[in-house]
């Protein structure tokens, strides 16, 4: 690949140049040159939000974008090349850092203001460290959203600064084998709680008073259950205010009692049977486990020879407020202080990558990612993966929570833990779980996107 990109995990020296005042960079072999065709003799694409390539980018002057990234550099250095390619004035870095020092570094990058990254990638859990420094996209609300069908979820005050290119949520991974081996077929797919808790009832083997095949594993899954199944109930994780968390609704706490009658009751799986449901489904211990849409890279990488399909999430009685929840990968942030030149070739670069269906095909097969782009929904190579088609049927009834604080997963999952290994009183564990996270958030300018769901006043 011929993009520069430094790796920031190279040395604590470089590490440290990048933070301060630049430092030793590989050699580029495309440097930006004098652009003087401002028509290209390509056609404008897009369907709202649209892109033309017919014109000057900075008068055809040459200028630099940094663009930081902390994965997969070579695809998305993929996306900054064919955007050279149309205008060769231009010139994007690659900088790849590694995810741990990311968060830190990033924000201090741009406290340089225009010596700052131009581009960069944005998780939306660190929305708070990011969007002070963030220009909104010079793209108008209503263009996005037509295309987009999840941007509604992160407008501003009227204005973008980032969406999602695709999303990910949870589906149920079942071993085909194990379903042939106990006479189900495709008509056994459930479409309910109450169906599937049958269905993992033939799927369970116990030999000799020991469990040798679970039929549902939700070991190391149970907090993301918690995090997901109470919205088909019609209740939130945040109350209506937006700011306080609501982990003891009925919902909840119906979620809650499920699954552990599920071990409890229905025998289909057990807490010592390993803590890692991903790793017992590999390795052809567990029938039914529930899992998002990275359980697909992680069985293509480490259990290739097992064979599996998803279903969509059950649901209690077929007609949710939403199936579950679910969370996006993030298009890239503009440095709202970079110099006007990289202003002006950011917005532009913004706008070929919103249009590029190619790349944003190639991401979303990438990280196994439903398409947030409209256009792509039913693309046929997208369809195959199924992480994806699992959940393309009702894709827009699953519902984003917003840039959920770190607290509420961390004490929702101490309090999955102390439910289920030290069989702690539902109710009061979750009471304890949701009075510590109202402390935090008390703390925090979190604002839940719940509200924004089309369902919600509904």
């Amino acid at each position: 690949m011929r993009k520069k990109i430094i790796a920031a995990a190279m040395s604590a020296a470089l590490l440290f140049s990048m933070a301060g005042c630049g430092g030793e960079e590989a050699a580029v072999s495309h440097q930006g040159v004098k652009d003087t065709n401002p028509d290209k003799g390509l056609a404008v694409v897009g369907e709202n939000v649209t892109y033309d390539p017919n014109q000057l980018i900075n008068d055809g002057e040459p200028v630099t974008l940094d663009w930081w990234l902390w994965d997969a550099p070579d695809l998305f250095g993929s996306i900054a090349e064919a955007y050279e390619e149309i205008h060769p004035n231009v010139t994007i870095n690659i900088i790849n850092n590694p995810w741990d020092g990311y968060w830190t570094k990033l924000p201090l990058a741009l406290q340089r203001e225009e010596e700052g990254p131009t581009l960069f990638n944005v998780h939306n859990s660190y929305q708070h460290l990011l969007l002070p420094y963030m220009a909104p996209y010079d793209i108008d609300l209503e263009d996005l959203t037509a295309d987009f069908f999840t941007a509604q979820s992160h407008e501003i005050d009227g204005q973008i600064y980032y969406t999602d290119y695709g999303v990910m949520t949870g589906a149920i991974y079942y071993n085909t084998d194990m379903w042939e081996a106990a006479g189900l077929t495709e008509e056994d797919i459930p479409k309910t709680w109450d169906e599937f808790r049958e269905v993992a009832k033939k799927l369970t083997i116990i030999e000799d008073g020991k469990m040798v095949q679970a039929g549902f594993n939700y070991n190391g899954d149970f907090q993301n259950l918690l995090l997901g199944v109470p919205y088909q109930f019609g209740d939130t994780l945040f109350n209506e205010d937006g700011k306080t968390a609501n982990l003891t609704s009925d919902g909840m706490l119906q979620t809650a009692q499920m699954l552990v009658d599920m071990y409890d009751e229905d025998h289909v799986g057990d807490v010592n049977f390993g803590t890692d449901a991903a790793q017992s489904f590999g390795q052809g211990q567990s029938a039914m486990v529930y899992k998002w849409g990275h359980q697909y890279g992680y069985m293509q990488t480490n259990y290739p020879d097992i064979n599996y399909s998803t279903f969509e999430i059950p649901t209690t009685d077929g007609e949710p407020f939403a199936y579950d929840r679910y969370n996006g990968e993030s298009t890239p942030g503009i440095n709202k202080n970079a110099t006007p030149a990289q202003l002006e070739a950011a917005q532009d670069f913004i706008r070929f990558y919103l249009t590029n269906e190619e790349k944003l095909k190639e991401l979303c097969i990438f990280y196994s990612l439903f398409p947030a782009k409209n256009s792509l929904r039913d693309d046929p190579d997208l369809e195959e993966n199924p992480a994806i088609s699992a959940v393309s049927e009702h894709i827009e009834e699953y519902i984003w929570p917003g840039a959920m604080p770190s607290t509420l997963e961390d004490n929702l999952k101490i309090a999955a833990q102390d439910i289920m290994y030290n069989k702690k009183d539902i109710e009061k564990t979750l009471q304890t779980a949701e009075d510590i996270v109202n402390v935090d958030l008390a703390n925090t300018d979190f604002t839940s996107s719940e509200s924004l769901y089309y369902k919600f006043e509904q």
